[in-house]
């Protein structure tokens, strides 16, 4: 039995166009820092797990020769391969399955990313099927970012206890396993890396200043798991003016001002 929180693999059904408008980018200097520390050849392939609507495939694939997109939510694919279209993106493969499920071929990829997804997966074996699937030297990110909810503002403090409550009005406190971090503060992400015969080479880190409106902060919320459009529902007027007179005394010109934290870990797969 695996010691891993058990997420439903539907709780994002619906967020698709939500999560690809008010999820913030991950900064332009931190994905240059990633592609200078990958030494990427150019002429490689990217493979982007849990990979939303390609916060991470889009801007890196001008550095690849073929990008797999792999989520296991049908709208979020759907969004992918409407994007690739659009913006002529080519050679990118969008593809509906888990990390846990998905078939590559082995010593395929030259480049494998993680956005803020590596905690729902089961770590341990996902971990050795990505060192399955990258070349000799081929290199594993887990990116991350920080929540709005998550500061220590008035205003995030707020928030935090808005949507909790909320989660509870609807009946959607039990979404999120109440044992979601417990595996990661028993073994960290580099522990199981490094247990799957990953070099952990180290974290990334940088701060943004983001300054929120009122309505980014509606969408956003509605692009989460604990909280999408399905679970809000009939409801959703009456959250977003509670929401709103919650903020309102925190308002600084109609913004709200978060300091977000991005980072990534990096792992190589020996040579």
């Amino acid at each position: 039995m695996s010691n891993e929180a058990n997420f439903a693999s539907d709780l994002y059904q619906g967020t698709a166009e939500y999560y690809d408008r008010y999820r913030l980018p991950y900064p332009t200097s931190l994905l240059t820092h990633l592609v200078a520390g990958t030494h990427l050849s150019g002429r490689g392939r990217l493979l982007d797990l849990a990979c939303g609507t390609g916060q991470l495939a889009f801007p890196l694939s001008p550095h690849f020769a073929e990008v797999w997109t792999v989520d296991q939510e049908r709208d979020m694919i759907e969004t992918v391969r409407v994007k690739a279209a659009e913006t002529r993106v080519r050679d990118l493969r969008p593809i509906v399955s888990s990390a846990e499920t998905l078939a590559a071929q082995p010593d395929y990829f030259e480049l494998a990313v993680v956005g803020n997804a590596f905690h729902r997966l089961e770590r341990d074996q996902v971990a050795r099927r990505i060192l399955h699937w990258l070349v000799p030297g081929g290199y594993l990110a887990l990116c991350w970012s920080s929540s709005p909810w998550a500061g220590g503002e008035d205003w995030q403090r707020s928030l935090a206890a808005t949507l909790n409550r909320w989660q509870r009005e609807l009946g959607a406190e039990h979404r999120i396993p109440e044992d979601a971090d417990r595996a990661r503060r028993r073994r960290s992400d580099p522990d199981v890396l490094s247990a799957a015969g990953f070099e952990v080479l180290g974290r990334h880190a940088l701060t943004a200043e983001h300054h929120w409106s009122l309505a980014e902060l509606t969408g956003h919320i509605r692009s989460t798991s604990f909280l999408p459009p399905a679970v809000i529902a009939d409801r959703a007027a009456a959250f977003d003016a509670d929401l709103a007179a919650t903020l309102r005394p925190h308002n600084d010109g109609g913004v709200f001002t978060e300091t977000v934290s991005f980072a990534y870990d990096l792992a190589r797969k020996p040579v």
